[in-house]
């Protein structure tokens, strides 16, 4: 049956007439909100009457809050960080059936993800979003449902350690029915939702869950450093690690050998993918969970941090019909969030572009994504050789791993393809030597690469506690700098705060090396100059290094000294 339109209902109803709800349509086109949002806010009715109207539409009931009392074992089903993050107040537990209160009953994604979370099925009620707000203050004020206070439940929890003994923990005596019934039981599946969300709130990267003789840790890795949380139980980390297996649709049985998988999950109205790698230890299996949040990677050029100067030249290069630009650097740099917001900003009707990575992180409209499997042969150069029978313009190969691939990309190259691709070398002028190691012969490097761009992140300094600092004279050695050079120069830290979690920093910053190649520079490849002779050419010619990109973020407040010394290494 389709959904009756709210604008009826309210009618139906007499909240408004029809001037109103005509005047209502105009001022939602001007504001862009919600059509029963504009009417409260030009005061045609009050936030309960909409409650009913939304109610009246989705075919569910209106409750208020105000009075309303929760047993603790119904608020023990939803934690406050995902009361809050889902806006959310859970009212009433029956067998399986979990009722829910929320402001918003046309998100109907919640349900289903609640139920993806929690196990449970979820029936929506209608409430209004300040009543919410009040309910999750007094509800989860009196005590606090943080991991801490979860963990000392848990390790409390005598039933539960009996039922992990029962499902067994040796080699060869698991029993996988009572080890399933564990990893999908309510403690295990809220402390793992927890983790999950705690993590996804904070802009982790990556979630570590680890076995050792005597604990089980958890670390999240945000910013680039990992931080470590209260660590559950040590009884518990076959029922957590199988939890996330099944998740993962992973074979539990299968305990002795490395295993890869994918959770796809919605948090909070975005999608976020969960790539998962699971290997065995001698005290376990240790799970690395790597957080892909599209809602918050932005793939912008104009948003990864570039001077200006060097944004309009990496623009100018991209835009060149063929050649190979190359991007360098660690794992955990960025660099595929660069080539990503590059080819987003080529993406247009009139070209064809192709990838082929491994795995695919971010789908882009527009793009063909090819995923490399190289256990049934489908490696990055069967698939380039694919990839140029399907009159491509752009190609993004995800990493030149060895000779064929290089080979092939420079053959591509050569036949009028503009190619993309990712190398691990420690900086620009070092990916020449690393070429020709490689095998790749001086003159085709000459005839196809055009530009190399070496990156690294650093941390910013947290601005709610930032202050400035003179900095040490070990600290000036590190940097090459004497007193003098900087008397007219400011350094700063973070000195930490709730913000930053104490840290000092919050969020990244990437630092930029980028070395187009001139007539000169080619000309030295072609005469083998060594990687120190093409680095100072290359600086002439106007490359700006790691190292004086880190010296601008210092000077203008944005990272450390320290950041920066870790993260670059001195010219030679």
């Amino acid at each position: 049956m389709a959904l009756k339109r709210l604008g009826q209902i309210l009618l139906d109803l007499g909240l408004v007439d029809e001037q109103q709800l005509e005047t209502m349509l105009e001022e939602q086109s001007a504001r862009g909100d919600l059509l029963g949002r504009v009417g409260v806010a030009l005061g045609f009715y009050t936030d309960e009457q909409l409650g009913e109207a939304l109610a009246e539409q989705w075919g569910t009931t209106f409750v208020t809050l105000y009075d309303r009392q929760v047993s603790s074992d119904v608020l023990s089903t939803i934690s406050e960080p995902m009361a809050q993050l889902y806006r959310v107040v859970p009212l009433a537990l029956d067998g399986n059936r979990l009722t829910v209160a929320s402001a918003e009953p046309q998100k109907i994604q919640i349900a289903d993800e609640l139920h993806s979370l929690l196990g449970y099925d979820i029936q929506i009620c209608v409430a209004t979003d300040a009543e919410i707000q009040k309910a999750i203050e007094k509800f989860y004020s009196s005590e606090t449902d943080s991991v801490e206070s979860l963990v000392e439940n848990l390790e409390k929890d005598e039933d539960l350690a009996a039922q992990a003994a029962a499902a067994g923990m040796r080699e060869g005596a698991t029993d996988l029915t009572s080890v399933e019934a564990l990893a999908e039981s309510a403690p295990v599946r809220k402390l793992l939702n927890m983790v999950l969300l705690l993590a996804i709130r904070d802009g982790a990267s990556d979630i570590h869950f680890e076995p050792f003789e005597s604990e089980f840790r958890i670390r999240l890795k945000a910013d680039g450093v990992l931080q470590e949380m209260v660590p559950p139980p040590k009884h518990l980390a076959f029922a957590i690690t199988t939890r996330i297996k099944v998740m993962a649709n992973l074979d539990i049985a299968e305990r002795r050998l490395p295993q890869d998988g994918r959770i796809e999950l919605t948090v909070g109205g975005h999608p976020v993918d969960l790539r998962v790698s699971v290997l065995p230890t001698l005290f376990g299996e240790s799970v690395v969970m790597r957080v892909l949040d599209r809602g918050v990677v932005s793939l912008d050029l104009e948003k990864v941090g570039m001077e200006p100067t060097m944004l309009r030249k990496f623009r100018e290069v991209i835009k060149r019909p063929n050649g190979i630009v190359l991007v360098t650097g660690p794992t955990g740099s960025g660099k595929t969030t660069t080539l990503y917001s590059a080819l987003s900003e080529l993406n247009d009707i009139e070209d064809k572009l192709i990838t082929t990575e491994d795995p695919v992180e971010y789908d882009i409209d527009g793009i063909i994504q090819v995923p490399i499997d190289s256990e049934i042969g489908n490696t990055f150069a069967a698939c380039l050789r694919a990839i140029l029978r399907q009159d491509p313009d752009r190609i993004l190969v995800g990493e030149i791993r060895d000779v064929e691939t290089a080979e092939i990309a420079v053959q591509a190259s050569l036949t009028g393809h503009m190619v993309f691709s990712t190398l691990h070398t420690n900086d620009a002028p070092s990916t020449i030597t690393r070429l020709r190691d490689m095998g790749v012969p001086p003159f085709l490097i000459t005839a196809t690469v055009e530009a190399i761009l070496a990156q690294r992140l650093v941390r910013r300094i947290c601005s709610n506690c930032r202050e400035e600092i003179v900095p040490g004279a070990d600290v000036l050695a590190d940097l090459e700098l004497t007193s003098d050079q900087v008397a007219d120069k400011k350094f700063y830290r973070g000195k930490g705060c709730e913000r930053c979690n104490r840290t000092g920093y919050k969020g990244r910053m990437g630092l930029y090396e980028f070395l187009i190649m001139t007539d000169e520079l080619r000309d030295m490849v072609m005469r083998n100059a060594s990687t120190e002779d093409f680095r100072e050419a290359a600086r002439r010619s106007g490359m700006v290094t790691l190292r004086d990109s880190g010296m601008e973020g210092i000077f203008a407040g944005s990272t450390t000294a320290e950041e920066v010394i870790r993260e670059t290494i001195l010219d030679a």
